[in-house]
């Protein structure tokens, strides 16, 4: 039976794994493909001292809606916190929408609905990633303290599902809308590798 991550991790979001909303993404570039919603942040400047969920706010220059679509080189998704940690948090690729401020833009009260080919398959609110978007942000700006190498200003960060993840087949195409945020796309294509 598979197995749980019961708590936060995090992996490394490379410059070749983002895409922009509307993209075609060959399903064989993945082994076993799912897709999540999330709220993603581009941050405006460094975070070298503790924040927490209300003072992270400062650091983020734009919020967009992301998907990210996870995978996993573990048999069946049979994991444990420890490989996901060795898998680079089964990241596989994150999909972005269009940017916005964020203002004063409630992330804990933001609704999130997911469909796959216009079917709804996911939904979920803010407040469903670690009470907040940015209290997951907060959480990893602490952790990338800890570890010594601080958030920085111009990167994007995923923040976490806000609801179920979905498998992924050739030919789905998912939309996530977050209220608020706005919306992204993202098709499967069939065939390998681009």
């Amino acid at each position: 039976m598979p197995q749980e991550v019961d708590r936060p991790d995090y992996g490394t979001l490379f410059s070749d794994s983002g895409h922009p909303s509307g993209a075609r993404l060959p399903l064989g570039g993945f082994l076993q493909p799912r897709v999540e919603a999330e709220v993603a942040f581009v941050l405006d400047r460094d975070v070298t001292t503790a924040v927490d969920a209300g003072s992270v706010a400062a650091h983020v220059r734009a919020v967009l809606p992301a998907l990210e679509i996870v995978d996993s080189r573990i048999e069946d998704w049979d994991i444990t916190f420890v490989d996901t940690v060795a898998d680079n948090a089964s990241f596989g690729a994150a999909v972005l929408g269009p940017a916005r401020p964020l203002d004063d833009l409630d992330l804990t009260a933001v609704r999130m609905t997911m469909t796959r080919d216009g079917a709804e398959v996911s939904t979920g609110r803010g407040s469903d990633c670690l009470g907040s978007p940015l209290a997951a942000l907060a959480w990893l700006a602490g952790t990338a303290i800890d570890l010594g190498d601080p958030l920085r200003a111009g990167e994007v960060v995923l923040s976490g599902a806000l609801g179920p993840v979905v498998a992924a087949r050739a030919g789905d195409v998912f939309r996530a809308v977050v209220t608020g945020v706005g919306d992204v796309e993202v098709t499967f294509a069939g065939g390998g590798a681009a």
